[in-house]
């Protein structure tokens, strides 16, 4: 699990645990990242007693490479994150 300032004003954290899981052949065609989000919810329940002052994203990969969806959407804000403070489209 890592921590780092995360909000505008300093006073909140944001907490990701970042993990790998299985990826089940059946899963692939039907669906993808199925995995991910079922591991992503079990640690979103294993964090659930995290102080309000944290923000919990569980950033789960799967090792075909598919991403859960709280993973996809962490990247995409801190990709635009990124570009709103370097100025760069291509970051």
């Amino acid at each position: 699990m890592t921590s780092a300032p995360f909000a505008d004003d300093m006073q909140m954290s944001l907490i990701y645990d970042h993990f790998f899981c299985i990826t089940h052949p059946g899963h692939l065609v039907n669906a993808p990242s199925a995995s991910a989000t079922s591991a992503e919810q079990a640690k979103r329940r294993k964090y659930e007693n995290l102080d309000s002052s944290f923000i919990f994203v569980p950033f789960g990969v799967e090792t075909l490479g598919p991403w859960g969806p709280e993973a996809r959407a962490l990247f995409k804000e801190l990709s635009k994150r990124v570009i709103e403070f370097t100025g760069d489209l291509r970051a």
